[in-house]
């Protein structure tokens, strides 16, 4: 343990140059892809319903040096109650014991919840798959593996196919934040059967929306014939992040077809869709990200949409 490390709350905007600083030295040698930038840290900080003197975390050194920065972000929704945890540790100051730190604070913020929402809760975090110190850290304080995911990727120099939706469907651009509930109700309803679903809300979405890397014209649903949102597909472009990694990617951020929809074409037609959006605004790689055990079968219509996996990513769980 670092000599007389402390600990204290999210000390506001003051402290987002610190914590940036500490993420990029943390990147130069993890190569995580989770460098930030100050705004786009502070939009993720600012989330709707996010407490930031008892969600966040820092813990400094005798001189006031960042050493270690979590975060913990706690579901509004479901049963039970889902706290991912999330902590970056300076590269020196690495050896499991300020990781326990985070750790142990994480589950106290946790065991609070309990008692102010009458609920069971549980602890998750994530490792890279080949990440052998951040697994050994997770294991020996009690996590479990509880899922796998993986990043895939695909260049848009390729041919992509033209989407071909069923009769009665039309593909229509999100008309805007007047429509969120009927979003987010189709959301929902898409990723009800999912793993650890917790149902978004209108004010999250809202959120969303107003953030300044949202684009109108890459946020796709598919209209019914009797006006219903039946699938969706949202892409989204940071320039902050492909000026940092130096690649020209863009994200197939959420893709889904709600219940009684589905079996029909309409998530292969959203995902051609949404890769020709991607394309015409210049991006030369599409990303996307997927839960290895998808219920759907969206690792398949990946790969067979010109997908190929580049990134595994094991998500942990802990009582408590």
């Amino acid at each position: 343990m670092i000599a007389n490390l402390s600990g204290r709350c999210y000390g506001g905007d003051r402290d987002l140059d610190a914590i940036v600083h500490l993420i990029d030295i943390c990147e130069a040698v993890d190569r995580l892809d989770q460098g930030t930038s100050i705004s786009e840290l502070q939009q993720k900080i600012n989330q709707p319903c996010r407490d930031l003197a008892r969600d966040i975390r820092l813990w400094e050194d005798a001189e006031n040096k960042l050493i270690c920065f979590a975060e913990l972000s706690i579901a509004e929704t479901g049963e039970p109650i889902q706290g991912l945890l999330s902590f970056r540790v300076h590269p020196d100051a690495r050896s499991g014991d300020v990781e326990a730190v985070a750790v142990a604070w994480g589950e106290t913020r946790m065991r609070e919840v309990v008692k102010e929402r009458g609920a069971p809760v549980k602890l998750r975090s994530w490792a890279r798959a080949q990440d052998a110190d951040r697994i050994s850290v997770l294991e020996s304080c009690g996590f479990r593996v509880d899922r796998h995911f993986c990043r895939m990727a695909r260049s848009l120099s390729e041919s992509i196919a033209q989407p071909e939706f069923p009769e009665g469907f039309a593909l229509r651009l999100f008309p805007g934040a007047q429509d969120s509930e009927a979003w987010v109700e189709m959301y929902n309803q898409s990723f009800i059967d999912h793993w650890n679903h917790r149902d978004l809300t209108v004010e999250k979405f809202k959120y969303d929306l107003a953030q300044p890397n949202y684009r109108k014209d890459l946020d796709l649903i598919a209209v019914a014939a009797d006006g219903t949102f039946a699938a969706f597909c949202y892409c989204e472009i940071s320039p902050e992040e492909c000026d940092r990694t130096g690649r020209n990617e863009g994200w197939i951020t959420v893709l889904g077809t709600r219940r009684g929809f589905r079996k029909i074409g309409l998530g292969r037609a959203m995902l051609l869709a949404g890769l020709h959006r991607l394309k015409a605004a210049g991006v030369e790689t599409a990303i996307i990200g997927v839960d290895a055990a998808n219920p759907s079968g969206a690792l398949r219509l990946y790969e067979s949409a010109g997908f190929h996996k580049i990134r595994d990513s094991v998500f942990y769980v802990k009582d408590v």
